[in-house]
């Protein structure tokens, strides 16, 4: 009997070949996806790390030995308790053990520190401009800045004593807490490149206080612990090697790292662990499991329709072998021989295909994943063939479905090549279960919000299958109405092909297939295509600038003054500062026009910019490094006097307590020695004098116009003709104090908002609340989000009380700036911890979980058409001995010519239209829960019309020609 079913299928083995082909296809799609899946699990961690953080490729011990009389042990001798061997047992992972403190001796003011480090192996990556490295005890090696702002060289001798900062407020400076020691300056150094994973986390090159670059003054370990010195902080960071981030071996260090923090936790406290890897680790799994969603979406219908397919083939070979199984159930067949010789040769073919398709699917994942990625292999394994017994299983399953019909009806009706009238109604009864099946995968995919679980994962492919079976009933009727159409106007072509089609029930269900097919390879698009315009968003109004620079702490007078030296026309750079408690950016407005990616929709940036700087009255200005105030008390009871302090840009002067009467009190203020703007007074009093009053009349001697000047709450100020007449009316409840400051500020202060307003009030940069006043609406604040407050930065900052330091500082960049801009930056004492590029973002986001997975989108496209085309050849086959017979009763070559030249090009043309609607319809119905991309911008929903074209004139172009060449064969 096998040998029987071997020849039959030989003897019709085009018919075999394409059953064997549709199986093949089906089966590869199953193999496909958890093949692909493997590959996108590597290239979505590979991607990750390749664009990781410094933080995020490292760990960082730390704790704090405490001044042991004079008697500290060596530096890396201290242990870490339990967690120095697990830190240890990381894989991959090199060390290097660092410790510092503060030092005074060689700045003009006491303000200021020098920042005295040792940390192993430094010389390996410092640069000496001058001198030597360090090799002996008592050699020191100085930033370049440093040397040349001190005029120190190498060779020189230099005498430092370890220092603490003062608590006292009325000091503000370090103080010696050691005996002072003599250092011979053994060389000048630079640093070749300050982001460099081996300098980890420590900011030794963020900008210092005084406003210059951050240059530690690196010593040896001998010479730290010969110091007289008090604490010291000590580190030990582990800096990930090329193989500690492997993604294969990333279980491992996720395994290393949590017994880490278990050993941190045993230790019980005096070692904290710092490092964003964790933050890494669950990128990318998050980036793996969206991977593991959205595959399958696209994935589902391939087989479904491949089923479908399959089903068609089967079908229609046995309307061709009607007479055959009638001569098989006349000679008596048992059952059992009826259905094996009915479907033997299906399931034969079935099987073949089968086992090509478990090559062919893991073949084209390997050519993708070798165009795509590069280096990282798709990772083959039989894990990639769990689906395909399933697959091979739903084939067999409809094969033996399609051929259920023919071996129940009776011999007579076989002969008499007679529908026994249940194929029709079976049909409609499967149809409307399909429709109800997908409503309902479609009603819980809305109903759970998008989870993409259980019947959810084939909502789109049950809504896709659907769509295209419904409409298919409607082809017949078109195709007698627009042949009927086509006679009365005399297109004889026309109207035969249209009559073939309508009176060919296997037409409807070819319909459906190719409607289908270009279905899925639409839908597929109209992922691709929305998920890349998100990543256009993203990148673009996400990073908000061509290039953003992330800069180490800095005050945001020296951020502006850095930027607008740098660019002093304005043209492509901006300075830009993030409030802390609050969805708000403060951005240098006069650049704004040309440097921000402007958001679609919003108002003109130059009147955005126009709104939110308008004129106000000019700073206070004094020029001059001695500061000389005139102050009078008076009415204040007998030692209850407040205390003064002044802000001079980014200099905090603290005058101290104001004695009765009037005095002249004189500072020494360094930063204004080239001018500076006053920015504040500052009116607190100490314990018992919360309640006291009085006031206070204050000269500033070469200033000669005060301006309008305003008070906080507890105060009041009137201006004379020289002098400020402030009101004290209490402090209490008043931790800040009464704060007087000139009104060169629109007040309130005028902002741009999006999304809900933040209210009357804004938390500002230095976290005291300030009155804002809408002046504009935007969709989207650049950088920022859909939920946001834009204002500028020149007038926050002058509202701001503390000059403090900030991490939360920025330099946007546009795309003409110069290549030099970031070393400017650098000289004028901005250190650039991160450059972030949009086109770096762009590469970054094509390297996450949906974008990796929507590559699969490719292959789906591929299949599709190719069951497609497979679908049409089909037909073309089972068509020749229609039209045979129709040429025996009479009908023309020229007859002939027209039926085949015209019925499956329209065919094709009417699938092509009809399932790019039905692509578009299902997009809107189920695309939504796809995770394409998460973000705080408002993303497109729907694709370029561009793909969605590219995509319906692909598949159209393909199946036309697969249509013209089949019907070239049947003429033949």
């Amino acid at each position: 009997m096998i040998a029987l079913v071997l020849s039959m299928a030989w003897s019709r083995r085009g018919q075999a070949f394409t059953v064997a082909l549709l199986a093949m296809l089906g089966v590869a799609a199953a193999v496909a996806a958890p093949a692909y899946l493997r590959a996108a699990d590597r290239a979505v961690a590979a991607g990750q790390i390749a664009t990781a953080t410094p933080a995020e490729r490292g760990v960082r011990m730390s704790t704090v030995q405490q001044d042991a009389g004079g008697e500290a042990a060596p530096v890396q001798d201290v242990t870490f308790n339990d967690a120095g061997p697990a830190l240890v047992d990381l894989p991959g992972f090199s060390y290097a053990y660092s410790a510092e403190y503060a030092t005074i001796g060689i700045e003009r003011d006491d303000e200021f520190r020098t920042r005295f480090v040792f940390r192993q192996q430094a010389c390996d990556h410092l640069v000496m401009r001058s001198g030597r490295c360090l090799a002996s005890e008592g050699d020191i090696v100085l930033g370049e800045h440093t040397a040349d702002r001190l005029g120190l060289r190498a060779g020189d001798s230099i005498t430092l004593s370890y220092a603490v900062f003062s608590s006292n407020p009325d000091v503000r400076k370090y103080v010696a807490r050691g005996a002072p020691k003599k250092f011979f300056v053994a060389g000048i150094y630079h640093v070749a490149d300050p982001g460099d994973a081996y300098w980890g986390t420590h900011g030794y090159f963020a900008a210092d206080p005084g406003g210059w670059p951050g240059e530690p003054a690196f010593v040896g370990n001998p010479t730290m612990v010969a110091m007289d010195r008090g604490s010291v902080q000590l580190f030990i960071d582990g800096i990930a090697g090329p193989d500690a981030l492997d993604v294969d071996g990333l279980p491992a260090l996720r395994s290393g790292l949590a017994s880490l923090q278990r050993a941190i936790q045993a230790a019980n406290g005096g070692v904290t662990l710092s490092t964003a890897l964790p933050d890494l680790l669950d990128r990318i799994d998050a980036g793996r499991s969206s991977a593991h969603l959205i595959v399958p979406v696209l994935a589902v219908p391939l087989i479904v329709l491949a089923c479908l397919t399959i089903f068609l083939a089967v079908s229609s070979g046995m309307d061709a072998r009607r007479p055959e199984l009638a001569v098989v159930a006349l000679r008596g067949a048992r059952r059992g021989q009826r259905w094996w010789l009915a479907t033997g040769e299906s399931l034969v073919a079935i099987v073949a295909g089968a086992v090509a398709g478990c090559f062919a699917g893991q073949l084209l994942v390997n050519a993708l994943t070798a165009e795509r990625f590069p280096g990282l292999g798709a990772d083959p394994g039989l894990a990639s063939l769990k689906y395909a017994p399933l697959a091979t299983l739903a084939a067999a399953l409809t094969a033996v479905i399609a051929a259920q019909r023919h071996v129940r009806t009776p011999a007579a009706t076989l002969i008499r090549s007679a529908s026994g009238g249940s194929g029709v109604a079976g049909t409609i009864v499967l149809d409307i279960a399909l429709a109800l099946l997908a409503a309902a995968a479609g009603t819980q995919l809305a109903v759970s919000g998008g989870t993409l679980t259980g019947v959810g994962t084939f909502a789109a492919a049950l809504i896709l299958i659907a769509l295209s079976r419904l409409a298919a009933w409607a082809l017949l009727p078109a195709a007698s109405w627009y042949a009927a159409r086509s006679l009365r106007r005399g297109r004889l072509g026309a109207a035969l092909a249209g009559y073939h089609l309508s009176r060919r029930p296997g037409a409807a269900r070819l319909f459906a297939l190719v409607t289908a097919a270009v279905a899925i390879a639409g839908y597929a698009a109209c992922a691709n295509g929305t998920a890349a315009r998100d990543r256009e968003v993203q990148a673009g109004l996400g990073t908000g600038a061509d290039r953003v620079l992330t800069v180490a702490d800095v005050t945001r007078r020296q951020l502006l003054t850095a930027v607008r030296t740098a660019d002093p026309s304005g043209a492509y750079a901006m300075a830009v500062m993030s409030f802390p408690d609050t969805p708000a950016l403060a951005v240098d407005t006069t650049r704004l026009a040309t440097v921000p990616t402007w958001p679609a929709g919003a108002p003109a940036p130059k009147t955005v910019a126009a709104a939110l700087h308008p004129q106000s009255a000019p700073p206070i200005t004094l020029t001059g490094a001695d500061v000389v105030l005139e102050v009078t008390a008076a009415g204040f009871p007998a030692g209850q006097s407040p205390r003064l302090s002044v802000t001079f840009d980014d200099s905090v002067v603290t005058v101290g307590s104001m004695l009765p009467g009037r005095h002249t009190y004189r500072e020494r203020v360094s930063a204004c020695t080239d001018g500076c703007r006053l920015s504040v007074m500052k009116i607190v009093g100490s314990y018992g004098t919360l309640d006291t009053a009085g006031t206070l009349t204050v000269k500033l001697p070469g200033v000669s116009a005060l301006g309008p000047w305003r008070s906080s709450e507890g105060g009041s100020v009137t201006v004379g003709a020289d002098s400020l007449r402030i009101g004290v009316q209490g402090l209490a409840g008043l931790p800040n104090g009464v704060r007087i400051r000139p009104a060169d500020t629109p007040y309130p202060l005028p902002v741009a908002v999006a999304g809900r307003s933040p209210g009357p009030t804004l938390p500002g940069l230095d976290g005291n609340t300030f009155p804002i006043t809408p002046r504009a609406t935007l969709p989207v604040i650049p950088g920022l989000g859909a939920t946001g407050t834009l204002t500028d930065l020149e007038y926050a900052d002058r509202l701001a009380v503390d000059p403090d330091t900030t991490a939360r500082a920025q330099v946007w960049l546009s795309a003409s700036a110069p290549a030099g801009i970031k070393a400017e930056l650098q000289d004028a004492g901005i250190a650039v911890t991160a450059d972030i590029r949009q086109s770096e973002v762009r590469t970054q986001l094509g390297n996450e979980g949906p974008a990796v997975a929507l590559e699969f989108a490719l292959l789906a496209g591929i299949l599709a058409a190719l069951l497609a085309a497979g679908a049409l050849i089909l037909g073309s086959t089972v068509d020749r001995a229609d039209l045979a017979a129709l040429r025996v009763q009479g009908l023309s070559r020229a007859g002939l010519r027209a039926v085949t030249l015209w019925a499956y090009p329209l065919l094709v043309v009417a699938a092509v239209l009809t399932g790019t609607g039905i692509a578009l319809l299902t997009w809107q119905l189920t695309g939504w829960a796809l995770p394409l991309a998460e973000s705080a911008f408002p993303l497109p929903h729907w694709p370029g019309f561009t793909v969605v074209a590219l995509t319906a004139l692909a598949a159209g172009l393909l199946l036309t020609a697969t249509a013209a060449l089949t019907s070239r064969r049947r003429n033949a």
